[in-house]
């Protein structure tokens, strides 16, 4: 049986190993070379060279050290990242049991070739493509491929079919996993050769874009070396026309081009995007790319896998429905708590309900998974399991959901067990659809059956009525049993049908059955998910479902958890009957894509993007793969996602939440309004200090600021104030406004004239402070220590209107950011010890100040904030 090894190695050599291929990794010298890409870092290399050439080794000195602190902080943090991801990655399937020269061997799943005879049993990971030539009761998960989490049963087909075509019967994919039975397969497609692997293959036709914020922050570059321009040949115009020598005017000009230059801009970015990328780590979101951070702010269309993401990926019985009663199970997924009522809010004594009782005793014998308690911290804290635990499950899915209902209402499998013992097991097969267990009671023999409704209703010649006795079936009471079954159905319900019969041998196939009722079950959506949802409607940001499921299943998932409202479904066939301009048109009418295949997923974000969105895109499957990598912020599952998955993803969610993903967006609004605030901020001083050099020189008075004193003044305000801006917490309706254009530019709402007013106020205040102690009969030494300490004391309070867009000054909690208070205090404390300690009066050319120095130099620094504050009040 199988190939010889002689034979498997000629064709390892000519297929290649049984691997997927997956994205080159960039090494540790590319990483910290592409944090020198950025439009500001150049900038700020020029200018280094500038000030060397200039003679400024102290402003090269200190930009070049910026521009490596920028460089190391983005390295790490992506650097990390590789880490993280590396320890994330398993592999797909270590190892096969395989047929070689007549004989079960268990080799590396890589050594796979065509050809090659392997053995699967439940628990196995799928290791390639095979043609299914003998099944017993195997069945197989295969959600990381199509997304539907029911397992699908798999039946042999002839030997000779190569076809590896998605949602075959009679093929088992790589990648999928063995829930149930056992099966014997032939290796028909390997490697990239795979479904998963050309499903794979498909990312690399994807190209990466530039972030939002990168776009925004090129943008700004952009307009800070026009200014330094404009600055340059305004000063150097403004000495010629004095008589002033050229060269040394050309120089001046430059300067002040130079002293133009926000270079904490770019660290400043790096740490407010770090900092979010650790708080985002702490809340079990993983940032791949630390861009990534901000453009989740920007999203306005989540498209959102529905297992396991917006459902809990547990299939749970909601209900049982007898020949004469409905029962009803609350408690979700594996959660212990959960009881049985009637009618919807009457409790239920299980002892009393015979019908009841004899359906989840069925249940629970016809099953070959376990469930076993599970304690949780909080209910070891509490010395309960009741109510706070869950069940540990190893198994069939379905037949778990079974045990679980069972257990709800007392009737565990070991307590049946102990009463009935099995004689003989017909196990569920794709053909037959039902499962029968042939047990004694006593000195009774009895065949209990699971299976489809279609498959057992016409069998039951006879129903169990509330009472516990067994009565006639009517052809009339049939049809109401499958009109029930069929409005279960039509509710979303996966619907299992339970029956018994006394026998003493075990014919599955005869008739004269006992109908025992109908189990509800469904895979229920997560109820932090719908928080979520309502959380991002009230953002303005569209979640939309995407599923390989059922449509029906999928509108009845998306109505539980809020997603319908006024939307519509569509499922994959009707997208391919639309154009991509049709579908443009009317994407927008739809959150619920059902039926839908990888391509389709492609195709939805691709159009959500034409249509303008910013799209953030989850999925752990194989099959999400390539429309994650399309998308401008992909989402990976970190539980349950596939490795292809995590690789093309933007963003890891470690808990596989969509309200772990809602927070994230959360903080990437708030990182872009933190980096608005100290852009604000920068450029406004920046300002201030050129409009003051530059009005001084024009003016004909003598040089303001010394050299030194502008770096003394980017010392103490371009530092700890605007990474401290960085740290501001989200202002409370951050998640109530839309969210921005993906076309809105870095300084709309008015935020370039409030930068250029503050700005023009700051120069003004510093050289009427300058021109007032100077007319003071002062020295010329005490009039800079007066406008020394004006510039940097209004840039100190102006740090603090900056923390909001909204709100003066006087509306807002000064004390709201104490690390922006702290940062502020070490900067008064340098400026005071720069004015004061004589050896640094030397080293700055500063003077003390008299009382009335003091009061001059302060009293134009609040001037402004003052009339600001009050205006906008």
């Amino acid at each position: 049986m199988g190939i010889t090894e002689k034979e498997a190695e000629e064709r390892l050599r000519t297929e290649g190993e049984n691997v997927i291929g997956e994205e080159r990794r960039a090494g540790p010298l590319r990483i910290f070379l592409g944090q020198f890409r950025d439009v500001m870092v150049m900038i700020l290399l020029g200018a280094t060279v500038i000030s060397v050439f200039l003679g400024e080794i102290s402003d090269a000195v200190t930009i070049i050290l910026i521009v490596l602190l920028n460089a190391v902080l983005g390295f790490i943090q992506e650097y990390r990242t590789e880490h993280t991801l590396e320890a994330l990655r398993s592999m797909t399937s270590p190892t096969a049991k395989c047929w070689r020269d007549g004989k079960l061997c268990e080799i590396a799943a890589s050594r796979l070739v065509t050809g090659d005879i392997i053995e699967l049993e439940a628990g196995d990971r799928i290791p390639a493509d095979c043609a299914v030539l003998r099944a017993a009761g195997f069945f197989a998960d295969e959600s990381v491929l199509t997304g539907e989490s029911v397992a699908v049963g798999k039946s042999a087909g002839a030997e000779d079919d190569t076809d590896n075509s998605l949602n075959k019967e009679n093929i088992v994919y790589c990648g999928a996993s063995a829930v149930k039975g056992s099966c014997r397969g032939k290796v028909i497609a390997t490697g990239m050769d795979t479904q998963m692997g050309k499903i794979s293959g498909m990312l690399t036709d994807i190209g990466r874009e530039q972030t939002p914020l990168q776009k925004r922050l090129a943008e700004l570059g952009k307009v800070v070396a026009i200014i330094c321009l404009i600055v340059c040949a305004a000063v150097f115009g403004a000495g010629v026309l004095r008589g002033e020598n050229v060269f040394d005017m050309l120089m001046t000009g430059i300067t002040i081009a130079i002293a133009a230059i926000p270079e904490g801009l770019p660290a400043t970015v790096t740490i407010a995007l770090a900092l979010a990328v650790s708080r985002m780590m702490k809340q079990k979101a993983l940032v791949n790319k630390l861009h990534s951070v901000e453009t989740l702010g920007c999203t306005s269309v989540i498209c959102s896998d529905k297992t396991g993401t917006i459902t809990e990926n547990r299939m749970t019985v909601t209900e049982l429905a007898t020949a004469d009663d409905e029962f009803f199970f609350s408690g979700m997924g594996y959660r212990v708590s959960g009881a049985v009522t009637k009618d919807g809010d009457i409790a239920v004594n299980p002892v009393t309900e015979r019908a009841l009782t004899e359906a989840l005793r069925c249940g629970a014998i016809c099953s070959t998974a376990e469930i076993s308690t599970r304690e949780t911290p909080k209910s070891r804290n509490r010395g309960s399991l009741a109510g706070r635990g869950e069940w540990s499950v190893t198994g069939d899915p379905t037949e778990a959901a079974l045990l679980i209902a069972a257990a709800k209402a007392g009737i565990t499998k070991s307590a049946v067990a102990d009463k009935f013992r099995t004689i003989g097991e017909f196990p569920f097969d794709s053909e037959t659809r039902f499962m029968a267990v042939h047990c004694s009671f006593g000195s009774e023999k009895r065949i209990y059956f699971k299976g489809a409704e279609e498959v057992l209703l016409p069998r039951c010649s006879q129903y169990m009525n509330s009472g516990g006795e067994t009565v006639p079936m009517t052809a009339s009471f049939r049809r109401k049993l499958g009109e029930k079954a069929a409005e279960m159905s039509d509710r979303a319900l996966r619907v299992l049908a339970l029956a018994m019969c006394s026998s003493d041998t075990l014919e599955p196939h005869r008739g004269n059955l006992v109908f025992l009722g109908f189990a509800g079950m469904t895979d229920p959506p997560r109820e932090e998910a719908k928080a979520a949802i309502r959380r991002c409607a009230a953002a303005s940001v569209k979640t939309v479902m995407i599923t390989g499921d059922h449509k029906n299943t999928a509108v009845a998932v998306a109505r539980k958890a809020g997603l319908l409202k006024g939307g519509m479904a569509v499922t994959g066939e009707e997208l391919n009957r639309l154009t991509d301009e049709e579908l443009d048109r009317d994407i927008g009418k739809y959150t619920v894509f059902a039926r839908v295949e990888p391509a389709h997923k492609l195709r939805i974000v691709r159009s959500f993007r034409r249509r303008g969105e910013i799209v953030t895109m989850t999925g752990d499957g194989v099959n999400d793969a390539p429309a994650v990598k399309e998308a401008d912020v992909g989402v990976a599952m970190g539980v349950t996602g596939t490795d292809v998955t995590k690789q093309a993803a933007d963003v890891i969610l470690m808990d596989d939440n969509l309200a772990t993903l809602v927070s994230a967006v959360e903080q990437g609004r708030c990182v872009y309004a933190n980096i608005r605030k100290f852009v604000r901020y920068l450029l406004s001083c920046n300002i201030g200090e050129v409009l003051t050099m530059f009005l001084g020189i024009v003016m004909g008075m003598p040089i303001v600021l010394l050299p030194v004193q502008i770096l003394l003044v980017n010392l103490v305000t371009d530092g700890l104030p605007a990474i401290a801006l960085g740290m501001e917490r989200p202002e409370s309706d951050i998640m109530n406004r839309p969210p921005r254009r993906s076309d809105e530019g870095f300084f709309a709402g008015g935020l370039m004239w409030k930068i250029v007013i503050r700005g023009v106020f700051i120069g003004l205040s510093t050289l009427a402070s300058f021109t007032a102690v100077m007319h003071l009969g002062s020295s010329a030494e005490a009039s800079r220590t007066a406008a020394l300490i004006t510039l940097v004391v209004s840039q100190l309070i102006h740090v603090f209107e900056c923390r909001s867009e909204s709100r003066s000054l006087f509306s807002m909690n000064p004390f709201g950011n104490m690390k922006l208070v702290g940062a502020v205090l070490v900067s008064g404390a340098v400026l005071a010890a720069a004015v004061a300690v004589p050896q640094l009066q030397v080293v700055f050319s500063t003077a003390a100040p008299t009382m009335t120095e003091l009061l001059i130099a302060l009293g134009f620094s609040v001037a402004v904030p003052l009339v600001s504050s009050f205006l906008s009040d």
